[in-house]
């Protein structure tokens, strides 16, 4: 039995490049002469049967448009196993013959429990924490990335001409990739993350000294939500060295915005895989980027992997800041 018609969702946390995916998909899916439905809101939406019929002409000018067309939101009831099978009969009522599911591991586990139940499903990555351990890349990094490095640069400009100590908090859950990056593109004193050990005194009050002993008199600290607030880190330097720094939470101004050229690319190629895949007959993958290549792996596969800042970048940066 061949593909006739497709349902494409988006689901948790918003990332710039969603729009440029559901795009990808319903333009390979008319290219196949497959008729595509958008699931709005997340599975929430697949639940209730708010589905609505994507076309040329619905998903014209979405690429350059952050957010997502489609919305997104969380689901208590789909964490049931009622919520589930509700789910389910939506996709065989409506005569879905695959699902393609835009978001991070929660949406993966959501697609899983649709694959148990026997519809087929295909993931695409998108997330600004960049925390899913199958792929290198997930759609919307890049954006956000980029947007933080920009709020931090004229940042500084502020900063310097007081001579004033800067704490800023970037997203990223519980994963410090985001914070990582951002930290090196900026030029950070230090930089703290959830996935390396915090010596308070060596990572932070001896370089932000370091860096006044070699003349310097403004100093960035980049903190990932993860490893605790931008206020708290604040208040301990404070407390340690008597310097009165002034925090900036960046907040969800990093998932908005027009998502970057690497982020659309991107998008568009794993929405075109991603159908590829389902009319291959395949179902439960995610579509990955591994050693600058796209692939697949099972969801299965997918969650049990593990990610961890790459070793390189630890040294790096420890050679950035003097330490």
């Amino acid at each position: 039995m061949g593909i006739k018609r497709i349902g494409v969702l988006t689901s948790g946390g918003d990332a710039p490049g969603m729009n440029a995916a559901v795009r990808s998909v319903v333009r390979t899916a008319m290219f196949h002469g497959i008729e595509c439905y958008g699931i709005r809101r997340g599975y929430n939406g697949l639940i209730n049967g708010d589905l609505i019929r994507l076309d040329e002409k619905s998903i014209s000018h979405t690429i350059d448009r952050g957010g997502t067309i489609l919305y997104t939101a969380r689901s208590k009831e789909f964490l049931t196993e009622e919520g589930q099978k509700k789910a389910v009969s939506t996709c065989r009522f409506l005569g879905l013959d695959g699902v393609i599911a835009i978001g991070g591991d929660g949406t993966f586990r959501g697609a899983r429990a649709l694959s148990n139940h026997g519809v087929n499903v295909i993931c695409i990555p998108a997330t600004i924490d960049n925390d899913i351990s199958c792929t290198n890349y997930s759609i919307g990094f890049d954006t956000a990335a980029n947007t933080a490095i920009e709020c931090i640069d004229r940042l500084r400009d502020t900063m310097q001409s007081h001579e004033r100590c800067s704490v800023v908090e970037v997203m990223g859950r519980n994963a410090g990739f985001l914070a990582m990056y951002v930290g090196l593109a900026v030029g950070a004193t230090a930089v703290l993350v959830p996935e390396e050990p915090i010596d308070f005194n060596r990572d932070v009050i001896e370089k932000i000294r370091s860096a006044r002993f070699n003349g310097f008199t403004h100093y960035m600290i980049v903190v990932a939500e993860g490893s605790g607030s931008a206020a708290e880190i604040a208040a301990k330097i404070k407390e340690s060295i008597d310097l009165d720094p002034r925090v900036t939470v960046l907040g969800h101004i990093q998932r908005g915005g027009v998502p970057t050229g690497r982020d659309r690319v991107n998008a568009t190629k794993m929405g075109y895989l991603a159908v590829e895949k389902l009319l291959e007959g395949k179902t439960n993958r995610i579509i990955c980027t591994a050693n600058g290549k796209f692939t697949d792996v099972s969801i299965d596969d997918g969650l049990a992997m593990e990610r961890r800042i790459q070793k390189m970048e630890v040294e790096v940066l420890a050679a950035m800041t003097g330490l």
